[in-house]
């Protein structure tokens, strides 16, 4: 990967399940004015209480810093890949143990 390469992340964001805790979440996310958290998609009508972002951002870190503060501990951040069929030749560089 060359020094400028964005990857992409699954940013996972759970709150709590009551009403109230829903509406302050998607609030504060709202609110936030971030173009990404504008885009979350929500879990909370079929009783998942989490909201999910994929973006692009150079690392693990910046993508956690999309997340508002409140909810940053949480949040679960997970770099997505694509895999090809040359790629299943030598998985083992892909898989961490």
């Amino acid at each position: 990967m060359e020094d400028g390469d964005m990857k992409k992340f699954l940013i996972e964001v759970p709150h709590g399940d009551s009403r109230q805790e829903c509406e302050k979440a998607i609030r504060i996310f709202l609110e936030t004015g971030s173009h990404f958290l504008g885009k979350a998609d929500w879990g909370c009508v079929d009783g998942e209480h989490k909201a999910w972002i994929i973006v692009e951002v150079p690392g693990k870190a910046e993508a956690r810093n999309i997340v508002p503060p409140l909810y940053r501990d949480t949040a679960k951040i997970v770099e997505l890949n694509t895999f090809t069929s040359e790629d299943i030749s030598n998985p083992v560089r892909y898989h961490k143990e």
